[in-house]
């Protein structure tokens, strides 16, 4: 059985790869829709990794998160978000 550490690795690099920039206030944000398990989500939270509340319908990265999810891309040998458009 997948422990739960390693869903919550995937959902963060599920999240970075579908995940777009805004930017706001002169900082560039990137931001992703939720479509995963909310106890996930807060977990990801409580970790600081992401950013947002159970009314939004899209998360924020910090940039402790987008670090993070480079290291779990890279783990399990992911391409880049950048080729899903085409």
């Amino acid at each position: 059985m997948v422990n739960v550490e390693t869903i919550k690795e995937l959902v963060l690099a599920l999240l970075y790869l579908t995940s777009w920039e805004e930017k706001e206030y002169d900082k560039t944000y990137h931001r992703s829709w939720k479509g995963y398990p909310f106890s996930i989500l807060d977990e990801l939270v409580d970790e600081g990794l992401i950013s947002g509340n159970h009314k939004s319908k899209s998360v924020y990265f910090t940039e402790k998160g987008v670090e993070k999810a480079m290291e779990i891309i890279e783990k399990y040998n992911f391409s880049g978000g950048d080729d899903l458009d085409e």
